[in-house]
Parts: structure tokens; sequence; C-alpha cells
């Protein structure tokens, strides 16, 4: 087989037909994140480090790993990756703004839930800031809870059944390596549902806790977002009596109080938008976990409501009040510029009724000069009629010249008159 016909093949689905573009991605979607199958006792750690440096530094990270490790690396457009690594497996996994990397392996004890020979140790070069670390134990089932359930602090210890039968528990806080760690009781599970329930575990502390980066951005807009309503205030009260000059002054100040909110807003859009998306993801996950309360425990779902809800709240009322307040300043911007436009308006109207009189001035003092000038002009031409008779010498004819002057001038009058008048029409034609 050829390579062209190779190459033809390989863009041909069943039956020979042609395939869309975005199909292979599409479908391979569903099977982007694998969870590794797990059965007791087993141990895992997953990092979750914030892109800093962008794709380049992570790609460069998981290169050196995977040249450690004698494996080849992926492709730079590649969104996850697994290998390997002693008797457990690494996964990395590139998301939006952060990449994770997983490590399951054999728990070292029974109890504490650490595990041995994973790579993030001194000699792991990270490739951005940690954001969030977690430790989870998969442990055999077992009657006796307490002494499992010793190792978290029992004031936020959450704990409650979940699918299959299998009791989860943390307590939301880091040990002494700054990990949130978990437990998770097998009651009969099979590795992949077992796999599958340790990811959600570990979605539900990643995504919480990017959930919550909006929330210190939004109280620190909110002290901004009170001053620009006080201004905001200010600014109407003063509309009612501004005019003239005034009303530019405050329309100038309003524009540039809308553009400080525009600015606040362009720079939250992301974060407020990313922590509703990943609060939602908390909310499936923690519905995938089908949760049965444990007598004595408080479920996962009761104890992230109840911290997280005022947080998430907190996020969406600045949101709220940057679209509100940014509606008011328009629709107040609005008010002004039309106040600002009526004052031009009337003071275009004065000037044109200036220019109006002005110009009717003007015609007059035109009528006025048009007059002087057939009078002037009759003047020279009488004049030059004149001396014409004079010098024809119409005496000996018994004509004398003045009288023969004095009854050529209102010829020469209407003329003349006739003449200008004919020219002011000719440029009124062509105007």
């Amino acid at each position: 087989m050829t390579e062209a016909s190779s190459d033809m093949g390989a863009r041909r689905g069943a039956f020979g037909l042609p395939l869309h573009p975005g199909r292979s991605a599409a479908l391979g979607e569903v099977h982007s994140r694998p969870a590794p199958p797990m059965a007791p006792p087993r141990a895992a750690i997953k990092l979750v480090f914030m892109t800093d440096g962008g794709a380049v530094v992570d790609h460069a990270t998981l290169s050196e790993l995977c040249r450690q490790q004698g494996v080849a690396s992926p492709d730079r457009s590649a969104r996850h990756h697994a290998m390997s690594w002693g008797k457990g497996s690494l996964r990395w996994e590139r998301h939006t703004e952060c990449s994770t990397w997983t490590f399951e392996g054999p728990a070292a004890n029974s109890t504490g839930g650490q595990t041995d020979n994973h790579p993030f140790g001194a000699a792991f070069p990270p490739p951005g800031s940690l954001i969030c670390g977690m430790r989870l134990q998969l442990h055999p089932h077992t009657q006796d809870l307490e002494p499992l359930l010793a190792h978290f602090d029992p004031t936020t210890l959450c704990a409650s059944r979940s699918v299959g039968g299998a009791i989860v528990a943390t307590d939301f806080r880091q040990d002494a390596d700054g990990l949130t760690r978990f437990l998770v009781i097998d009651n009969g599970l099979s590795p992949a549902r077992a796999g599958a329930l340790a990811q959600r575990l570990f979605d539900i502390e990643m995504y919480r806790t990017l959930a919550l980066l909006g929330l210190p951005l939004a109280q620190s807009l909110s002290p901004r977002l009170r001053a620009t309503e006080d201004k905001l205030t200010d600014i109407t009260r003063r509309m009612r009596d501004a005019a003239g000059p005034d009303s530019h002054a405050i329309l100038d100040e309003l524009i540039s109080l809308a553009a400080e909110l525009e600015a606040d807003s362009a720079a939250s859009f992301y974060r407020f938008g990313a922590s509703r998306a990943y609060d939602d993801i908390v909310h499936d996950r923690l519905e995938a976990l089908e949760e049965q309360p444990l007598a004595g425990y408080e479920t996962f779902a009761a104890f992230l409501d109840r911290r997280m809800a005022p947080a998430m709240r907190t996020c969406r009322s600045v949101e709220e009040r940057q679209i509100n307040l940014s509606a008011k300043l328009a629709r107040t911007a609005t008010l002004l510029r039309t106040r600002v436009d009526v004052d031009v308006e009337r003071q275009n109207r004065d000037l044109l009724a200036s220019m109006n009189r002005r110009a009717k001035l003007q015609l007059r003092l035109q009528q006025t000069v048009e007059g002087l000038s057939v009078a002037a002009v009759s003047y020279y031409v009488v004049g030059l009629f004149g001396y014409l008779a004079k010098g024809l010498q119409l005496e000996r004819f018994g004509i004398k010249p003045e009288y023969l002057t004095a009854a050529f001038v209102p010829v020469a009058l209407f003329g003349v008159w006739w003449l200008v008048r004919r020219i002011r029409r000719g440029h009124a034609e062509d105007e």
C-alpha cells in the first residue's frame, strides 16, 4: 500500500466514508481522563500546579520525567499522559489554567496512607505554583473505623457511605506535607469503580479550591464598587443642579468612572466565570458520590454547601453589582449626554439666529452699497457723455451740450441700474 493510499484510508471511517475533521477529538473526549484502577491497600497523591510559566514549562517537566524513566515524551499538543513509576503509575493532565500530576501505588502501611517511591521529592521540578495537593488511602473493608478516623480533625471530619457501599472520609485540612487527606474504605468495589471514586474525590478538592480563587478578588473589588456607587450617587445629585459648562465637567467625570468600572469588570470576568464553572463541577461530583449519611458524621455535600455557598454568593453578588452598576452608569451618562446635546443645540440655535441677523444686516448694507454704486457709476457715465457732447460741437446745429447731457442723465441711471440688477440675478442663478 502506498503512502498516499494509507493517508486516504486514515481519513476514512466505517465503510470507507469520509470523516469529519473534529470526529477524532469528539470521540476521544470521553476517554481523555481515564481513572487508574485501584485495589486495596492502595494510596495516591495528586498535585495541582497553576500553569504560571505556560504549557512550555509544563511540557519540559513532563519530558524530563519521561527521560528519567526511559520512555518517550508525549507530543506538545497532548493533554494527558501516563507512564509507569516504580510499582505504581504517574498520570499527567493539562487543564485550562492548571496541570495535575497523580501518582498511585501501594500503600506503605495500613493506617497512615503514605506511599513509597513517589516522584514528588526534592528532585521534582515544579512546573508552576502549587494550588492544591491531596493524598488518598484506599483501605480494605473493616468494621472498626475509629483507628482509621483518628488521624483526622474531629471538628471538621466528614464521612459518608458512597457508591457501592464504600465509606469515604476527610477533614478538608492539610497534613504535615500540606496535602488534604482522603480515606476510602472498600466494600467490594471493582478496581475500576474504586479508581473512579478516587478521581471524583480528587476533583471535589481540586475544583473547590479553584472555585474559591474568586473570593479574594471579590473581597478586594467590593470596596471599590462601594466607592463607585457613592460617586455615582453624588454625580446624580449634582446633575439636578448642573447646567452649561458644569454638565460637561460632570460628563467627563462620569466617563472616567465608567472606564474604571469596566477595567475592573474586564479583569474579573474570567475569574468569576471560572469560579461559577468550578462550583458547578463540585456539585456534579458530589451528586456522583451518591452519599448516604453515616451516623455521627456530616456528609461531604452538607459540609461544602455550608462552607462554599457564602463564598460563591459573594462572588456572584460582586459580579451582579458590577453588571448593575455598569448599566446605571450607562443610563446616567446617556441622560447627561442628552442634556449636553440639548445645551449644544440651544447654542447652535442662538448662533444660527445671530448669523441670520448678521446676514440681514449684510443684505441691507449690500443694497445700500448697490444704490450708491448706481449713483456713482451713473455720475461718471454722464460725465463721460458730457465730454463727448462737447467734443462733437453740436452748437452749430442749435443743440446745446448741457441740454443733451441733462437729457442723458435718466437714461444713464436706468441703464446702470438695469445692468447691476442683471449681474446680481446672474449670480443668484449660478448659486
